[in-house]
């Protein structure tokens, strides 16, 4: 039996396609190593992502009744990333114009897994 759990970050300020490059090199890999790849990425979607997959870890061992976990049999089996809202603002242009700006935001789930 594989136990399993998530965390869900809501409202994260930045576009999903941002995030999504930070999602997909954690995608599959041991916590140990995500969190590592996570802690030294220069991208500000990292520090987000690492929190949310800390969150989910220890989702995991509340659901395990507190129990021990090894670090190495647990896995991200998945990562998604969802568009939030988007705030639209305008911005002055020549010749009377306006340009629209998009504020975009998303929606970060992570779900981690103990493989026996």
């Amino acid at each position: 039996m594989n136990l399993e759990a998530r965390a869900i970050k809501r409202y994260i300020p930045g576009s999903p396609r941002k995030m999504r490059l930070v999602a997909d090199l954690i995608r599959g890999k041991s916590v140990e190593e995500a969190l590592d790849i996570l802690h030294y990425s220069p991208k500000h979607a990292s520090k987000v992502c690492e929190t949310t997959l800390r969150s989910a870890v220890s989702n995991l061992i509340n659901a395990k009744d507190g129990g021990r976990i090894d670090p190495e049999s647990v896995f991200v089996t998945t990562i998604t990333v969802d568009g939030g809202p988007v705030m639209k603002r305008i911005q002055p242009a020549p010749q009377g114009r306006a340009y629209r700006i998009r504020k975009r935001s998303n929606h970060l789930t992570i779900v981690v897994t103990e493989k026996e």
